[in-house]
């Protein structure tokens, strides 16, 4: 697993998670203080990029304008990727 800084524009989101507000606005405030803690963790298959977790820290990034997220990223086979998928 490597630790990089990745645009959001690159990140694909198979899955539509229901957003909590209140949380978004407790994550823009913390990250507009002393940035993201935490970084999300991304798959990689076949040089694309996708995001099942960190969906609130995604949008935060998204509503405060920035273009980049640190993030965990694991390269995965298409079967493993399958199993994310269920």
């Amino acid at each position: 697993m490597r630790q990089k800084l990745v645009r959001l524009s690159e990140i694909n989101r198979p899955h539509q998670t229901p957003i909590d507000e209140a949380k978004v606005t407790r994550l823009m405030e913390s990250i507009r203080e002393i940035g993201l803690q935490e970084p999300i963790d991304l798959l990689e298959m076949e040089g694309k990029l996708y995001g099942f977790n960190g969906c609130h820290r995604f949008t935060a990034h998204k509503r405060l304008g920035l273009d980049t997220i640190k993030a965990n990223i694991r390269q995965v086979d298409r079967a493993t990727f399958r199993l994310h998928l269920l």
